[in-house]
């Protein structure tokens, strides 16, 4: 399963944009939507000292292999991780089981870290001329992570358009902004996603958990778009029965 079937078949055309590629889903997707508007892909992964960090960065890779990516950048942080209060990058917090109903900043949230994740890929895209930068929020992450909200994205695009040269021009994408989960597992679908190079968990490098809100919300999106997550998990839990 390929996800490049609508690329240009003009590369040296091409637009650009950089696509933050963080090898979950909803990246994954939000890179197949900038690979069907025409533009050409330089993936940024950002590897910040989460638990699944390792795991991230393969499958990442090798979407940008299959996104036939013009290149791709791997930076290391560890400042998120020496911030910590966030149980992705903090081994004292542990990572809490999905509650799917709460409207609560959940423990997983790291500080601002959208805010330094597009920052990086802002310099990157501005270095190679991109004309955009992607990112794969949505709907249901910006009800407990505040740096997912439409209002965000619009006041870092101003800051975008302040802090870089004059003739610079680039746009901050989220398409999925105001769109569910299952919204982008379906999307996905159609753009042949190629979902089973993709990782969500937030505990577990290999199988997946099943239990954490990230594999919780991943795995209710493909129940309801009626398709198996083809990755591997430890437990599928009744948000997973198939529809």
């Amino acid at each position: 399963m390929t996800a490049t079937s609508n690329s240009p078949t003009d590369e040296s055309s091409a637009k650009r944009a950089v696509v933050l590629l963080s090898g979950g889903m909803d990246s994954a997707t939000a890179a197949a939507v900038a690979r069907d508007r025409g533009y050409e892909i330089y993936a940024l992964h950002t590897s910040y000292g989460q638990r699944t960090e390792d795991r991230e960065l393969e499958c990442a890779r090798r979407l940008a292999d299959e996104f036939d990516a013009a290149d791709f950048l791997r930076l290391e942080t560890d400042h998120l991780s020496a911030i910590g209060a966030s149980s992705l990058t903090d081994d004292e917090i542990a990572v809490a089981d999905a509650d799917m109903e709460s409207d609560e900043i959940p423990t997983s949230y790291v500080p601002f870290r959208n805010a330094n994740l597009l920052a990086m890929a802002v310099s990157y895209a501005e270095a190679n001329d991109c004309e955009a930068v992607f990112i794969g929020a949505h709907s249901e992450d910006f009800s407990g992570y505040p740096d997912c909200r439409p209002a965000f994205f619009e006041a870092f695009e101003d800051v975008v358009d302040v802090g870089t040269k004059p003739e610079t021009e680039i746009s901050v994408e989220a398409p999925f902004v105001e769109h569910s989960k299952t919204d982008i597992a379906e999307r996905g679908v159609e753009l042949e996603v190629p979902y089973e190079h993709t990782w969500s968990c937030y505990r577990e490098n290999e199988p997946a958990c099943g239990t954490c809100d990230a594999c919780a919300f991943r795995l209710q999106a493909f129940r309801n778009v009626g398709v198996r997550d083809p990755i591997e998990y430890a437990e599928r839990p009744s948000y997973a029965d198939e529809a």
